[in-house]
C-alpha cells in the first residue's frame, strides 16, 4: 500500500487557479520531488495534502487515512516542515524537541531517548542544550527539520527546507533526507533546485502553472528530451563552413551556425567531441571554447514548458 495516495487536487483563490488536477502517489522509502519555480503551485499543493489548506475538489489519504482540514486522525502520520522556521530562539534546541514532543502525546518514558535520536540525526548533539537564538540559519532548519520527525512519522513533508542556508549545512540537509529513505519514512520534497531533485528523489513530478506537467524517475524524465547531449562551440572563423563540414557525420543529430557558435545535437557527446575538433581545424575554423550540456531536469524543464527553471 501507497504511504500517500492524492488525486485531482484543485485550489482557486478568486480567478487564480493555483493548484490544477494534481495528483500522484508515494510509497513507503520513497523521496518524491515537486520540482518546479516560484509560484508554480507546490506550497498550495502540499497544504491541501497536509491537512491545512481545504481543497475545492480531490482527496488524500496517507496509510489509508483519509486527510482534509476537518480530520485529525490520518494527521498524525504527517510531518511537516514549512518553509518558515517554527522554533522559540529562547528554548534550546532539546527544550523545542521536548515542547513539541509533549504536543505531538509522546509518552515521557519514550520522548527523552526520540529527541536524543533526533539530535543525532540532526547533527545537533554537540548543540543541543544551546538556546536556538544563538544558532545559524542553517542549525535552525536542521531543527526545524528534527521537529517534524520527532514523532516518526510515515509521510514527511519538506517545503524548500534548504532556501537561505550556507553549503555546509544545506549538504548535512540532504545527507539527511537521503537517511530518510533508507529507513522506509515517505518523503515529499518541493525545489526549485534542479540539482537537489535529481540527488534525492526516485521521483520526480515537474510542476508549473498549478499542473503537473510530467512526472517519472529522472531516466524516463530525460527520455522526453531525446537523451541527446548538446555541443556548443565557439568558434573564429565562420561558423557556417564549419557547420557544412559537419553535416557529413551522420553520427549527429542537428548542426546548427550561428554568429560566433555552433550548436551539435547528438547522442554520446564525449565520443564524437574529438572528431568535431579535428574536423574544425582541417576547415580552418579556430574553436575558442568547448560546452557539453548532458540532458538534465533542466533540460526536461525547458523542453516542457518552454522556460527555463530559474525563470
Amino acid at each position: 500500500m501507497n504511504v500517500l495516495e492524492c488525486e485531482g487536487l484543485v485550489k482557486a483563490f478568486d480567478d487564480l487557479v493555483a493548484v490544477d488536477d494534481v495528483g500522484f502517489h508515494i510509497a513507503a522509502g520513497e523521496t518524491y520531488g515537486l520540482l518546479g519555480p516560484n509560484g508554480a503551485g507546490k506550497t498550495t499543493s502540499i497544504s491541501m495534502i497536509a491537512g491545512i489548506l481545504e481543497s475545492d475538489s480531490g482527496s488524500v489519504t496517507v496509510g489509508g487515512t483519509e486527510i482534509t482540514t476537518r480530520t485529525t486522525e490520518g494527521k498524525r502520520q504527517i510531518g511537516y516542515v514549512p518553509q518558515d522556521i517554527a522554533i522559540y530562539p529562547d528554548l534550546s534546541a532539546r527544550e523545542n524537541l521536548r515542547f513539541f514532543g509533549k504536543l505531538y502525546g509522546i509518552p515521557k518514558a519514550r520522548l527523552d531517548e526520540r529527541i536524543d535520536e533526533v539530535l543525532a540525526v540532526i547533527g545537533l548533539t554537540d548543540r543541543g542544550d544551546d538556546r536556538t537564538e544563538e544558532y545559524s540559519g542553517g542549525m535552525r532548519r536542521r531543527l526545524n527539520i528534527g521537529i517534524g520527525l520527532l514523532h516518526e512519522p510515515m509521510l514527511l513533508i519538506l517545503d524548500e527546507p534548504t532556501v537561505g542556508v550556507d553549503p555546509q549545512s544545506r549538504n548535512s540537509i540532504l545527507e539527511g533526507v537521503e537517511e530518510l529513505g533508507r529507513t522506509g519514512t515517505a518523503v515529499l520534497y518541493t525545489t526549485h533546485y534542479m540539482e537537489e531533485a535529481e540527488r534525492l528523489c526516485d521521483r520526480v513530478a515537474i510542476i508549473d502553472g498549478g499542473k503537473i506537467r510530467a512526472e517519472g524517475t529522472r531516466r524516463e524524465l530525460v527520455e522526453l528530451v531525446g537523451q541527446l547531449d548538446t555541443i556548443n562551440l565557439g568558434v573564429v572563423g565562420s561558423a557556417r563552413r564549419l557547420a557544412e563540414a559537419l553535416a557529413s557525420v551522420t553520427e549527429l543529430e542537428s548542426v546548427i551556425a550561428t554568429e560566433g557558435s555552433v550548436e551539435i545535437l547528438v547522442e554520446g557527446a564525449s565520443g564524437l567531441l574529438p572528431r568535431v575538433l579535428e574536423i574544425a581545424q582541417q576547415s580552418d575554423v579556430g574553436v575558442s571554447g568547448v560546452e557539453v550540456i548532458e540532458p538534465n531536469l533542466e533540460s526536461v524543464f525547458l523542453h516542457l514548458t518552454g522556460k527555463a527553471l530559474r525563470d
